[in-house]
């Protein structure tokens, strides 16, 4: 029996990840503030991962196999969970995002080395604790954090990449949904001149991955992207394949607010170190159709 500790995923792919792991015969701790209960099954630990007190008192004498981070977003969480973990854990997982490529633009897919963490500088000052700033630095949130997790060997450290993420009857992003009550209405879908495709993948898929990633022991930053990209038009299209009578209209705009979905920059992972690793990836095209009605399955 394996001793996990996830720390969120009480949603969306963590709750999936959680009942993989509690299928697979694990003992999982789950660590959160205690607004919502995690799946039956696991051991539930009430802390706040930005107080290093609460959650050293909450973990005990406590000790894992693998810790998977879902809700890890800055360089100070980061360091809280270094200093926490270290010893406590053979592997510290990190979800992280495509986002760390916000400043790539190319029109092949990116590889790990594109952002390599051990060159990222960490500020730990600048002012991670307000949500607006936060948001608007996600990237660069997620590319320091991992920095922290990279600058040294005490803590062996994955940092999975993760796609755009659909499928789902729980997606609670609404990001399809805004595209199908445009389809629906026959409303303007704004997307940029040149509109850019984007690696994608899917719910189960993301869920499969994090998994395989906790019974591995390579380390570094990995990519998690199915094969093949997507466009907004495909997207659309197979948003309109459920939608008798509606209608895309795509209309490009110079500068302003764009869809969900659509890019001014490449944003696609090249995911061949995890295929050499031995993972088995999908083709977005193919579970497309799934992933929408899925999630548009709730809307009717």
């Amino acid at each position: 029996m394996r001793e996990i500790c996830v720390i969120g995923g009480n949603r969306y792919f963590g709750k999936r990840l959680i009942s993989r792991l509690l299928a697979a015969g694990d003992r999982v701790t789950v660590v959160n503030r205690g607004s919502s209960a995690p799946p039956p099954g696991t051991v539930h630990l009430i802390a706040d991962r930005d107080d290093e007190k609460s959650l050293e008192e909450a973990l005990g004498s406590r000790t894992f196999d693998v810790v998977v981070d879902q809700v890890c977003y800055t360089p100070r969480q980061a360091e809280i969970a270094r200093r926490v973990f270290a010893g406590r854990t053979r592997r510290y997982v990190m979800t992280s995002t495509v986002e760390v490529y916000e400043y790539e633009d190319s029109a092949d897919p990116v590889g790990e080395d594109a952002v390599d963490p051990r060159s990222v500088a960490v500020d730990p000052g600048l002012p991670w604790d307000d949500g607006e700033f936060l948001d608007a630095h996600y990237g660069e949130g997620k590319r320091q954090a991992e920095a922290v997790f990279a600058a040294g060997p005490d803590l062996p450290y994955v940092a999975v990449r993760v796609a755009h993420v659909l499928g789902g009857d729980d997606d609670f992003t609404g990001r399809l949904e805004h595209y199908a009550d445009r389809i629906g209405a026959g409303e303007a879908i704004a997307v940029p001149v040149v509109n850019h495709p984007a690696t994608y993948i899917h719910v189960e898929e993301i869920a499969d991955f994090l998994f395989w990633t906790v019974g591995e022991d390579f380390t570094g930053p990995v990519n998690a992207a199915s094969h093949g990209t997507l466009t907004t038009r495909e997207l659309c299209e197979a948003i309109g394949a459920r939608l008798p009578g509606g209608r895309t209209v795509l209309e490009a705009v110079e500068v302003g607010e764009v869809s969900p979905f659509s890019f001014r920059r490449s944003y696609g992972m090249d995911n061949s170190r995890a295929t050499r690793l031995g993972f088995a990836f999908g083709d977005a095209r193919a579970w497309l159709p799934r992933a929408v009605a899925e999630t548009l399955r709730k809307d009717g």
